[in-house]
């Protein structure tokens, strides 16, 4: 999905978004910039006329690339979703930097976009020369509006393979490929690198003074507007994004040492580099899926406001009987990657079976989070914030640690905007978690211990 926010300071004025479509093109399946170029001048230029626009963040994941030859896009952006042959693959893998190196894991598909830098290198031996120029996603689009290429270190240090972020500089592999060569000068995400181009400007309507910032990486706009939170600011805490993906980022407190070594890179694990280009242990698994795997795609989803009271009483109900979901759900991700996932004692009730897809999900979440060291403070966004059967059972489970929700449906739009403004008042207060009257010790050792027999032990 791409996205287009307007605002007037901290308030959201209009927000128009777009189904993104793959190409399926002659040798790999491409991301549509056109048609997402298209699509954002015709935004552009209708924001243009609801008021004067000020300054341009691009926010982009962080598994794409553009190449640049010749003051144009040379080869279409590889789709993250592509598989690599499996021979390539392996020969991709045995020149990588250690994971202790670049805390990026081997990831499949395109996921390492120097995987993707592989795959072109082999489809295309002319294209990696001297006179290309490499960009991460986001900063592509800064370029676009602006003429001026550059590269920032949340997107390069985003499980690309690229990045050594305890050296701060380009990977051995990226180096040796001489890939790094290519890279557009580094920028800070908030840095202004320019106004609008004069053709972007003509195209759209919007005023010749316009400023275009670096950007930055998804997750790090997120974890930089919960440190707006004061309950969340410079101190040791960690942000878990709720939605198809749990990811977790732990921000370490100042005397914090974070080793990439200790990380366990098996378990889906990563490093992710904040826009200080400080190191952000980070962790995750696909707990929006397997919530709905397990509950059913077709029934009532376990955030729905109305249900949390029957789902609540449900619980105890679980707990007594024993019943429980195994990991994972989803195989190949997560911190127990190779389990294949079974009911145990599934329940007959649907509430019961809600309630206990919440308590699957809070107990891989408190593994997935012991794996980063979180403690100390954790807040909880995106859509499973209002799901209150997990939010408090992991409440439950690390009584050690203050728990917050935020409903920050626009978390990513306010950390670009904090770019911009560092003073942006947060858009709502923090609600602190209360955990679940019912005591899940037994219920947690009992799932540990039958999870024990699994490749990667809890």
């Amino acid at each position: 999905m791409s996205k287009l926010t307007l605002w007037d300071g901290g308030t959201l004025l209009e927000r128009r978004t777009r189904a993104n479509e793959i190409i399926a093109g002659p040798h790999y399946t491409a991301l549509d910039s056109n048609g997402i170029e298209a699509w954002m001048a015709t935004v552009l230029a209708d924001f243009a006329g609801l008021g004067r626009i000020a300054a341009i963040v691009p926010v982009a994941h962080g598994a794409a690339i553009a190449i640049l030859r010749n003051g144009q896009l040379a080869v279409p952006p590889i789709d993250y979703e592509q598989n690599l042959p499996a021979e390539r693959r392996a020969r991709y893998d045995a020149g990588r930097d250690p994971f202790a190196a670049t805390g990026s894991p081997s990831l499949p598909a395109g996921l390492n976009i120097g995987a993707q830098l592989d795959l072109l290198d082999d489809l295309y031996p002319a294209l990696l020369t001297r006179e290309a120029t490499i960009l991460p996603w986001a900063q592509y689009w800064a370029w676009l509006l602006s003429g001026v290429a550059v590269s920032e270190v949340t997107s390069l240090g985003c499980h690309s393979d690229l990045w050594r972020p305890a050296d701060e500089r380009p990977s051995e592999m990226a180096e040796r490929r001489g890939w790094a060569a290519l890279f557009a000068p580094l920028a800070r995400a908030g840095d202004v690198i320019g106004t609008i181009s004069p053709a972007m400007a003509a195209r759209t309507g919007l005023p010749a003074d316009v400023r275009i910032h670096a950007g930055l990486h998804d997750s790090n706009a997120a974890l930089h507007a919960a440190r707006a939170f004061a309950e969340i600011g410079d101190h040791e805490a960690t942000i878990l994004s709720t939605g198809t993906w749990f990811v977790a980022m732990r921000s370490p407190g100042a005397d914090a040492v974070v080793e990439i070594a200790d990380l366990p890179e098996a378990r889906d694990c990563l490093v992710n580099v904040d826009v200080r280009g400080c190191l952000v242990p980070s962790s995750r698994f696909m707990g929006g899926r397997e919530i709905e795997l397990l509950s059913g795609i077709d029934t009532r989803r376990v955030d729905i406001k109305p249900d949390q009271p029957a789902l609540i009483a449900a619980v105890e109900q679980v707990v007594a009987a024993g019943a429980m979901a195994l990991p994972s759900m989803m195989p190949g991700v997560g911190p127990f990657p190779s389990g294949s996932g079974e009911w145990v004692a599934e329940p007959e009730d649907a509430y019961a079976v809600r309630a206990a897809a919440c308590l699957y999900a809070a107990l891989v979440a408190d593994a997935s989070l012991d794996l980063i060291g979180s403690r100390e403070r954790l807040l909880i966004e995106g859509r499973f914030a209002e799901a209150q059967v997990f939010v408090r059972a992991l409440a439950a489970l690390r009584p050690d640690t203050a728990i917050y929700t935020g409903v920050a449906h626009n978390d990513v739009s306010y950390g670009a905007l904090r770019l911009v403004d560092a003073a942006l008042a947060p858009p709502a207060a923090l609600d602190r978690v209360a955990p679940l009257d019912v005591d899940l010790t037994g219920y947690r050792q009992l799932w540990r211990q039958r999870i024990a027999g699994l490749a990667v032990a809890a």
